[in-house]
């Protein structure tokens, strides 16, 4: 039995942030499918382990965890890794965790989800979401102007949590070349040791009839 346990699906990009985190760390750890799109959230059996019915879930040492940044702080402790190195670097990634929580992963999964997993959304709602998602946007890329990461002259699990869902560009709707910071950085990402794409990383992908008129 593999010392973590991850529970997680494919199309999560909230849990790809632990996921990711555990995979460059080169852990001993799992995943453990949630069938989220059949309901399993929803059981009382999940939601005895997340009162939350929510994704994703950490189990370590008997523990259960959950949220995503909760989860990434607490594998910065456990594993020594992508953690800060003070006080200011501390406030600096939860400064940034939060920002990804309300605003660009929240704006950007929205997105995503609508264009993708919602029959005959609004595309009035769609563009609501688009323009707020692309102002989160512009503030990482901003930020990005001259840093190779978010936080720290390394990777940080404050660019885990952003990278959550930038992986998935022609779901969202997004081209990366019109944002070049987030590009490049998403490219750097990308090239950490143990990197994989959420859909290689985790199961459950594709769901079925993927491709064949579910995806807009």
């Amino acid at each position: 039995m593999a010392e973590y346990t991850l529970h997680c699906f494919a199309q999560s990009g909230n849990a790809y942030k632990p996921a990711l985190m555990l995979a460059v760390s080169g852990a001993d750890w799992e995943p453990r499918f949630v069938d989220f799109f059949k309901g399993a959230t929803k059981t009382p059996e999940y939601r005895a382990l997340n009162v939350m019915g929510e994704v994703p879930l950490l189990e370590h040492r008997g523990r259960i965890w959950s949220q995503s940044g909760v989860i990434l702080d607490y594998l910065a402790e456990v594993l020594g890794k992508f953690g800060p190195q003070d006080n200011d670097e501390r406030r600096e990634i939860l400064r940034w965790t939060l920002f990804d929580n309300h605003k660009f992963t929240s704006y950007t999964a929205t997105l995503r989800y609508l264009r993708n997993f919602v029959p005959a959304t609004d595309p009035g709602v769609i563009a609501m979401f688009r323009t707020r998602a692309e102002a989160a946007w512009k503030v990482l890329d901003a930020h990005l102007a001259g840093r190779q990461w978010v936080v720290a002259h390394r990777p940080t699990i404050a660019d885990f949590s952003l990278a959550g869902y930038v992986f998935w560009p022609e779901e969202i709707g997004v081209d990366w070349n019109d944002f070049p910071n987030i590009r490049d950085w998403s490219a750097r990402i990308a090239g950490l040791p143990g990197w994989q794409h959420p859909y290689q990383l985790m199961p459950g992908h594709p769901l079925a009839g993927w491709g064949a008129g579910e995806k807009k």
